[in-house]
């Protein structure tokens, strides 16, 4: 993979908005924190964006997506790619092969309205997917999925038909050409800053102590990955508050600062990516 940059930074934005609020029919003051990612997250992400000259990767919930059109267009103004994230932000795994198949088409199809072409990426509601997500995603034409954690930087394909049993143990299945973005709760500022709805965690954690954690797997991967990918998730009604958004600044400071390093949108390094790996 001599054709890689040292280390490449994605930042992806998981845009939501109201979208599953919708869906489970939130109060005023939970649609309210939701919609703070579309009014005030996204716009000031976006800003920093462009003045660092940085492009992104956002998916987008087809409700988000076609609720708020101005969003939309202010992220491919930017040039950043869009990629799939549910409609309504459902959980794959509680639907039927019927339902999550249709929902699936109905997410690209916005998609392409939108922005003129298909989509190349797909990223699961609450990184769960059921038994035929990932063969109903390759199926729909998908390049790439990021919602697995089997590895942190190196991309991989994706498995089709394992099997697990208390009683027959576990076998694997075949490979098939969908591309695996592996991603981590510890680069995702979600369970760093928000509070738990069931109270297992307090969330709202000093930015300097996930400053710490994303820096320090920045280091490491720039230095015992080279070739590699750091996959970075953010929700805009999250990291678009003021003191995260200083520290989202603090990072790419840290990142720039590293020779070799450079961010890009997952797209364009899955392409490189395959251009360069054995199929």
């Amino acid at each position: 993979m001599t054709d890689l940059p040292r280390l490449t930074v994605a930042l992806t934005f998981d845009h939501d908005s109201i979208s599953d609020g919708v869906r489970r029919g939130d109060s005023p003051v939970k649609m309210s924190h939701a919609e703070f990612g579309v009014r005030v997250g996204a716009p000031r992400i976006l800003e920093l964006l462009a003045a660092r000259g940085i492009a992104s990767t956002w998916f987008v919930p087809g409700h988000t997506l076609e609720t708020f059109p101005d969003s939309t267009a202010a992220i491919l103004a930017g040039g950043h790619e869009i990629g799939c994230h549910g409609w309504f932000h459902e959980d794959a795994a509680a639907l039927s092969r019927d339902e999550e198949r249709s929902m699936i088409e109905r997410c690209a199809d916005a998609i392409e309205r939108a922005t003129g072409a298909r989509p190349r990426g797909w990223r699961a509601p609450y990184w769960s997917l059921g038994g035929a997500s990932l063969e109903l995603i390759e199926a729909a034409g998908f390049v790439y999925e990021s919602s697995l954690m089997a590895d942190d930087y190196r991309l991989h394909r994706v498995r089709h038909g394992d099997r697990h049993s208390v009683a027959e143990g576990s076998a694997f299945g075949r490979e098939g050409s969908l591309v695996e973005v592996p991603v981590s709760w510890a680069l995702d500022d979600w369970p760093h800053f928000e509070p738990s709805s069931t109270g297992d965690r307090d969330g709202l954690s000093a930015p300097s102590k996930v400053l710490e954690i994303w820096t320090e797997e920045l280091r490491y991967a720039w230095a015992h990955a080279p070739g590699g990918l750091l996959t970075v998730t953010m929700h805009p009604e999250c990291i678009g508050r003021g003191h995260r958004m200083a520290m989202l600044e603090r990072f790419i400071d840290a990142a720039t600062a590293l020779e070799g390093v450079v961010f890009d949108r997952l797209d364009r390094y899955v392409e490189r990516w395959s251009g360069s790996s054995p199929t």
